[in-house]
């Protein structure tokens, strides 16, 4: 296959993520399928229109004989079962994934020695919802999709990546795996923490404290509205990274106790927080145009760029 928009696309697990990027391929105009271990599931899926299986073999057997473009869509817990499974019927397509952790899927890819064509991947986008039901086409409009320039990956599986993110919506934010999940656990993760322990907290004030929550509450206790089993699926691989941002957070918060307990004030965590959130709010996202795939260095140059700020918004080939 040449890595064109019209490539086949076989999607292993088709909950929301997963099942957003079959909608969001098959709206797209990619020959696309998929696979989940759920009868229900499959059925859902079906009722809608989407062809989804629950006969991984005959799923993988399709993708072999077209060169489909694998993407793992399942929980991390689950991804070894996957990743067997693909060693078994289709050991040589293209692979990527949309899990939220990148160094333990990049370690399973080797351990099933799966590398040669592997490329990570992790759209930022998501809902507190989960399942098919919960899926839908533009859940990645605008929203950045981390794609994977560790040393080994390839330009063609890469490219193949790279064109199906765009194709979904987004744009890319190249970088490699440990850096990736240094970061997310800070600001994917540590949310997740975070608001449930603001939900425990908020819900010790009583029925009363709950009626009078507003904007604020139910904001920052969104994702706390995630099934405790899946966010346990996101945090818990990347255990090493968010006890490093906990504890950040840990000492601001301890700072700011402190400062109130001896003189009735915060500190200095309210006009930092403030000076960051504008940070984010006016952080520049330069558009990365001269550098290929394939080209010298190309892999550094790319992952130099995505530190920097630097995000692909388009191919030129």
């Amino acid at each position: 296959m040449t890595g064109d928009r019209n490539s086949a696309v076989c999607v292993l697990g088709t909950g929301l993520i997963g099942g957003s990027v079959l909608r969001a391929a098959v709206a797209a105009g990619y020959e696309s399928w998929g696979f989940n271990r759920s009868a229900t599931g499959v059925r859902a899926a079906r009722s809608d229109g989407f062809d989804v299986s629950d006969d991984i073999e005959a799923v993988l057997a399709r993708a072999a004989a077209a060169d489909a473009l694998l993407v793992v869509g399942v929980p991390m817990p689950a991804v070894d079962a996957i990743l067997s499974d693909v060693k078994l019927f289709a050991p040589d397509c293209p692979l990527t994934d949309v899990v939220s952790v990148k160094a333990p899927v990049a370690a399973a890819v080797r351990a099933h020695e799966l590398s040669a064509r592997y490329v990570g991947g992790h759209p930022m986008a998501g809902t507190a919802e989960s399942g098919w039901a919960a899926s839908t086409p533009g859940l990645f409009e605008g929203a950045a999709w981390a794609v994977g320039v560790d040393p080994g990956t390839r330009a063609e599986p890469w490219m193949r990546v790279a064109r199906l993110a765009l194709d979904c919506g987004s744009y890319l934010v190249p970088v490699v795996a440990e850096e990736h999940d240094r970061a997310v656990a800070r600001i994917s993760h540590l949310p997740h923490v975070l608001a449930e322990a603001l939900a425990v907290a908020g819900a010790g004030g009583g029925d009363l404290a709950l009626g009078l929550a507003a904007g604020s509450f139910r904001d920052g206790t969104r994702v706390a509205a995630t099934s405790a089993d899946l966010v346990r699926a996101i945090c818990e691989p990347n255990s090493a990274a968010l006890l490093e941002a906990l504890d950040d957070t840990l000492r601001l918060l301890n700072a700011a106790r402190d400062s109130l307990a001896a003189d009735g004030t915060l500190g200095e965590l309210a006009d930092a927080g403030y000076s960051e959130r504008d940070r984010y709010d006016t952080l520049e996202r330069w558009e990365i145009t001269d550098i290929h795939p394939g080209d010298h260095d190309w892999l550094d140059r790319l992952r130099d760029a995505g530190r920097r700020g630097g995000v692909i918004r388009r191919l030129d080939h």
